[in-house]
């Protein structure tokens, strides 16, 4: 975007017609750096992606407190991931509709809810995750303190 600094090398790498004409290269590396960018653009300007972080930390660092077992550890990393990448694809269609229009659309406020709810259900079923991993052993740690 103009005004913005380039995240993916010295030049912005914009595929278009005539890259594709020329049959420009896209590097697998080039296509990771462009990747690693617009995870650090969301973690820059959108506030519930350092939210879910956040939650993201504590989770980790309560499963690490807890000795819970492998398959409780891949249900965590699994919803953490989850949730952050609906949170990219959150921000990308943010961007995408405030790039085709500034008028108010109900298009566009739908298709922007809709991306919103996808996190907001990813983030659902995290909790859900997260009461199932760490109810049991929290519980058997109060009732030991008894």
């Amino acid at each position: 975007m103009a005004g913005q600094e380039p995240c993916c090398g010295k030049r912005r790498f914009i595929r278009n017609s005539h890259d594709k004409a020329v049959d420009a290269r896209f590097t697998l590396d080039h296509a990771f750096r462009c990747a690693r960018c617009g995870v650090a653009h969301a973690f820059r300007t959108q506030r519930n992606m350092k939210i879910h972080a956040a939650v993201a930390v504590v989770a980790v660092a309560l499963a690490a407190a807890l000795q819970v077992g492998p398959a409780s550890w891949c249900a965590i990393i699994l919803c953490t991931t989850l949730v952050l990448a609906a949170e990219c694809a959150n921000t990308a269609l943010e961007a995408v509709v405030d790039l085709v229009t500034d008028d108010y659309h109900d298009l566009a406020r739908t298709a922007k809810d809709c991306a919103a709810g996808a996190v907001y259900l990813c983030a659902l079923g995290s909790v859900a995750v997260g009461a199932v991993v760490f109810a049991p052993p929290i519980a058997a740690l109060v009732v030991a303190a008894l």
